[in-house]
């Protein structure tokens, strides 16, 4: 009987570290449904600073920046790199293809966007639902935060998903991509407004955060 004890828990020990591999791959960041290869912490955090480094670039000397005062232009504020904040997110597809979205519009203008998909995720030990829309063959997230209008834009912010990056059920939101939207930084533009729906409770601290920039 004892021997069978010293098994069974040798056994589970085995299962556990297994599974602990299965999943972190020894430290490695892995997805679920084979949606993405398994990456390292650091070279993640590198690939997202080079993200924000070559977005300030653009920022700073593109005709199409909604940056004025180019000269002036210091850089975006950003929360640190942090993979908790990519996560796996279950879909729920709308039975109905054909329903629509009426967007307002940050200039009291409206656009109509496809309804693609509810996502449902765990963040923060809460349970979360937003929203997906479809643009042409851009898929977004606009939405709202305990953050918003404290440390990022009071008109929420968006979260583009990538098609590579999504199956029938599953998609990958990471939200240490999520961005303001050009009228944050250029009243001139025209930007989409979340709908309500999308306001969450929790805070993302992550992606980009909100400085006032001439």
């Amino acid at each position: 009987m004892l021997k069978n004890k010293f098994f069974l828990t040798g056994l589970f020990l085995v299962v556990l570290i297994a599974l602990y591999y299965s999943f972190f791959d020894g430290g490695s960041i892995t997805s679920a449904d084979g949606l993405d290869e398994s990456i390292k912490p650091e070279t993640y955090r590198q690939q997202i600073d080079a993200e924000r480094t070559k977005k300030d670039q653009f920022f700073r000397t593109d005709g199409e920046s909604p940056i004025k005062d180019k000269a002036a232009f210091t850089g975006l504020r950003y929360f640190a790199p942090d993979p908790t904040y990519r996560v796996i997110a279950r879909l729920e597809p709308f039975a109905d293809k054909t329903q629509k979205l009426v967007v307002h519009m940050s200039d009291g203008k409206e656009e109509v966007y496809d309804k693609f998909a509810h996502a449902v995720f765990s963040l923060n030990g809460e349970t979360c639902r937003l929203l997906i829309v479809k643009l042409e063959n851009t898929y977004s997230i606009l939405f709202r935060d305990a953050t918003s209008a404290k440390e990022t834009y009071g008109g929420g912010r968006y979260l583009e998903l990538n098609p590579n990056q999504m199956s029938a059920n599953r998609a990958i939101l990471d939200f240490n991509s999520a961005y303001n939207p050009y009228c944050a930084y250029n009243p001139e533009y025209s930007c989409p407004l979340p709908p309500a729906e999308n306001t969450l409770p929790i805070a993302i601290k992550s992606g980009e955060k909100y400085v006032t920039h001439e």
